[in-house]
């Protein structure tokens, strides 16, 4: 994109979600001049502790606040230049009483979270969205479903001069794609353990869940990045337990080097672009 600003913007469900899904895309083109602007719908609220050292009575008084600095911290070593908070609560599990909240980002307006977003767009004139994915029957959490549910409507509306003229001057997005975990990631994972002597923690229910490897258009190199995503992790310490063999059971050496790539769905263009592609921004001159 000779003389252009690049812009890439993810849209993520709650703290921790923007560490494990993508960090080492956005690593790879923060490090080439890239801006990366990250949005976190919600503050985590409903989240469980995860990491038995962290589950302290400190920590539960106010675990919002904590969750808010642990995605500062991830959000830095990842690469972000800018955070926005879309200002909703954690929505929980269906049935929980979290879920039940008018404030949660389930309940809210629709038509307010998609402006919401709409005016973060317009402000940050990104070339590039990553949101989550239409199918989501592996784990249907109902701000994953919201995140998906927005950002189709935002993504075109945001260039819609006619569209809310008082969020901000108009600008059309050129792409969104769908972050997502291929069983091909998770099958080469497992056999590495194996290999290692190591216990793995994925179960024959992990390969049943459904999965849409057949989709993906767009496979971005970050091997580089592992530590990054790592260390991203880590830095949600009431999330993510050090100590866990789903994240953290090979050496590093060896994880670094399976399946050393982020996985996409191109799920919209308004560029031309061949297949597959091995860089977010293909087509955009």
């Amino acid at each position: 994109m000779s003389g252009a600003r690049r812009c890439l913007l993810t849209v993520h469900a709650h703290p921790d979600d923007e560490a494990s899904k993508g960090a080492g895309t956005v690593a790879r083109y923060h490090a080439a001049g890239v801006r990366c602007v990250l949005v976190t719908c919600t503050g985590g609220e409903a989240g469980d502790i995860l990491n038995p050292a962290m589950d302290r009575p400190e920590v539960r008084a106010d675990l919002a606040a904590v969750r808010r600095a642990e995605l500062a911290e991830a959000a830095a070593i990842i690469g972000y230049d800018e955070v926005v908070l879309l200002g909703y609560r954690d929505s929980g599990m269906p049935d929980s009483e979290a879920n039940a909240d008018p404030a949660n980002f389930a309940n809210a307006p629709f038509d307010e979270a998609v402006d919401r977003l709409v005016e973060v767009i317009r402000r940050e004139r990104p070339q590039v969205i990553v949101t989550y994915n239409d199918e989501q029957s592996g784990y249907p959490h109902p701000d994953h479903l919201r995140v998906h549910d927005i950002s189709l409507p935002a993504f075109d509306l945001a260039g819609d001069a006619t569209h809310r003229p008082d969020l901000g001057e108009p600008w059309t997005p050129s792409k969104l794609y769908y972050t997502v975990w291929s069983k091909t990631r998770l099958e080469q994972i497992h056999q590495a353990m194996l290999d290692l002597g190591l216990e793995s923690p994925f179960t024959e229910e992990w390969f049943a869940r459904p999965w849409q490897d057949e989709r993906i258009t767009t496979s971005v190199a970050v091997g580089e990045h592992y530590l990054v995503r790592k260390r991203a992790l880590l830095a949600h310490a009431t999330q993510v337990d050090p100590d866990s063999p789903f994240w953290f059971g090979l050496p590093d050496d060896v994880a670094a080097g399976v399946h050393p790539f982020d996985d996409y769905v191109l799920a919209r263009s308004r560029v031309e672009t061949a297949m597959p592609e091995d860089d977010l921004f293909a087509g955009i001159a």
